[in-house]
């Protein structure tokens, strides 16, 4: 029996990978004032940073819902399939219990997983689910495989501007003006579904690097046998430095690239820079 891997749009994951047949993105919805998109399917993410950009208000996103969820889960079941379906952080959205409600009304082999993370974080789980579906594994083992590399998931990202977040009541407001008056950008990692800062870096010309060393730090200068993806938004110029300074200091199993969804950069601004790694 062959598996399906179904995720949510949190994930933000390699093109090469959300191209597979064995893969399926379930949108979150983006509202800007009266009108909703899907993520990614009625906008696309230029249009979406656009738009961010000349929106005077914050746009709200909605969870993916049960009755999505339930169609796909039953499509899927009604053609043979195992499911797996990955979720950004049960704490930071309620999508992972929308499918677990779909998954309990729907008679088949459906396993639901919380990544406890977002963004890159979750993709990673994506891409190691797609390594060992590839390997021909049962859809249990797989998620095993996916609990095993829990400890090894690490996610850092940069906001150009501490606005958005904190419009969205993601930090403080006087750590956020203070960050934006200095020209300070600040370092989250993010863990246990929760954006921790660490690290503050004035300006621009140092992030890479910094960024780089951070990850380096976390994984004991070794990460041979890791996946590292790197994630920017509207920033391209940001991007490729990142991307210059991982190919010169970091020699890994995998190097992928995505841009941030509209459901995360909802939150975070346009111009975002992330990196993350996992076995």
């Amino acid at each position: 029996m062959s598996i399906k891997l179904i995720c949510d749009s949190l994930c933000d994951i390699p093109e090469e990978i959300g191209d597979k047949e064995y893969v399926e993105i379930v949108p979150l919805t983006v509202i800007f004032g009266d009108k909703e998109y899907r993520d990614n399917i009625d906008i696309t993410n230029d249009e979406y940073y656009q738009m961010l950009r000349e929106s005077k208000t914050l746009p709200k996103t909605s969870q993916v819902t049960y009755i999505q969820f339930k169609e796909v889960f039953d499509k899927y079941v009604a053609e043979g399939h195992d499911i797996i379906c990955i979720t950004g952080a049960s704490k930071s959205s309620g999508t992972f219990q929308s499918a677990t409600l779909a998954k309990n009304d729907t008679d088949g082999n459906i396993y639901v997983f919380d990544t406890m993370n977002l963004s890159l974080g979750s993709g990673q789980y994506v891409i190691k689910a797609s390594e060992l579906i590839e390997q021909n594994l049962k859809a249990k083992d797989v998620i095993q495989g996916l609990e095993d590399i829990r400890d090894s998931v690490k996610l850092l990202f940069v906001p150009s501007t501490l606005e958005y977040l904190k419009k969205s009541g993601r930090v403080p407001v006087a750590k956020a003006i203070i960050g934006n008056m200095l020209s300070i950008k600040p370092i989250f990692f993010f863990d246990d579904a929760e954006a921790k800062l660490i690290e503050k870096v004035r300006g621009t010309k140092h992030l890479a690097s910094k960024l780089v060393d951070i990850i380096l730090e976390m994984n004991d200068n070794n990460l041979e046998d890791k996946i590292i993806t790197i994630g920017y938004g509207d920033n391209y110029s940001d991007f490729e430095k990142l991307k210059e300074e991982v190919n010169n200091r970091i020699k890994a199993r995998r190097i992928l690239f995505t841009r941030g969804g509209s459901c995360i950069c909802s939150h975070t601004g346009p111009d975002i820079l992330a990196i993350s790694c996992s076995y």
